[in-house]
């Protein structure tokens, strides 16, 4: 469970580590998105083929389908009461819970990943480094980009930075627990727990991650994405 709970925490250090750059470094803007491209596409062969893909080989079709539709609609509720002022009304566009959106985004899926990522130790062979190095990498740009954001919103750079330290804490539990109790659990839930990630992560994706990565990088995003994507999938197929 240490073990477990230790690559769980090298995994999620990077959010630290990015949010440190982006709050501390003097980074354009059009990097920062970019950067936020890239780690859309090495979480994309993530949840494509590390999650969804293993978990419809583990479980079976009704698996999949109800934890892709959890993990999306918990990101999608908790996105939904981010967005809404004191007075209970949504605002257009959510001008000050991006930031937020992308910690909770951290959240969602790092946590499960971080199960995912301590089950695989279950099989007595280590660590699976592909997926290990695929989530560290897309971890950076995510801190880096929410810490910014954070910062523009008006946050301390002190609370920011307890907030991801707090999530990659999570992050390492989770994954000692994902060691700990799946194990005895069967087969069920390892496959569920893999598609609410991808659930909650393509969500993410779509309602924060690349429309924040266009906007600041433009026609770029699209290449940087496929490159982050090519790489993600390289450290899988290599395995």
């Amino acid at each position: 469970m240490l073990e477990a709970g230790l690559w769980g925490l090298v995994a999620a250090s990077t959010l630290v580590i990015g949010a440190l750059i982006g709050l501390y470094v003097s980074i354009p803007r059009r990097w920062v998105a970019l950067a936020m491209g890239f780690g859309a596409g090495a979480l994309i062969s993530a949840l494509s083929f590390d999650l969804t893909e293993e978990a419809f080989e583990q479980g079976n079709a009704a698996v999949v389908a109800a934890g892709l539709a959890a993990g999306a609609l918990t990101f999608y509720a908790g996105n939904r009461l981010l967005s809404e002022d004191r007075r209970g009304k949504r605002v257009e566009p959510p001008e000050t819970s991006n930031g937020l959106a992308l910690v909770l985004g951290a959240l969602l899926d790092g946590i499960p990943e971080s199960i995912v990522l301590g089950s695989t130790l279950l099989a007595g062979v280590g660590v699976s480094v592909p997926f290990l190095v695929a989530v560290a990498i897309s971890n950076l740009p995510e801190g880096l980009s929410a810490a910014t954001d954070l910062r523009r919103e008006g946050h301390a750079p002190g609370w920011i930075i307890r907030l991801w330290v707090g999530v990659a804490l999570a992050s390492g539990l989770a994954a000692a627990v994902g060691y700990g109790l799946l194990g005895g659990m069967g087969p069920f839930w390892v496959p569920l727990i893999q598609a609410f990630a991808a659930g909650a992560i393509l969500t993410m994706l779509v309602d924060t991650i690349i429309p924040e990565a266009y906007e600041g990088g433009g026609s770029l995003t699209g290449l940087v994405t496929v490159a982050g994507f090519a790489l993600a999938f390289f450290l899988t197929s290599v395995e």
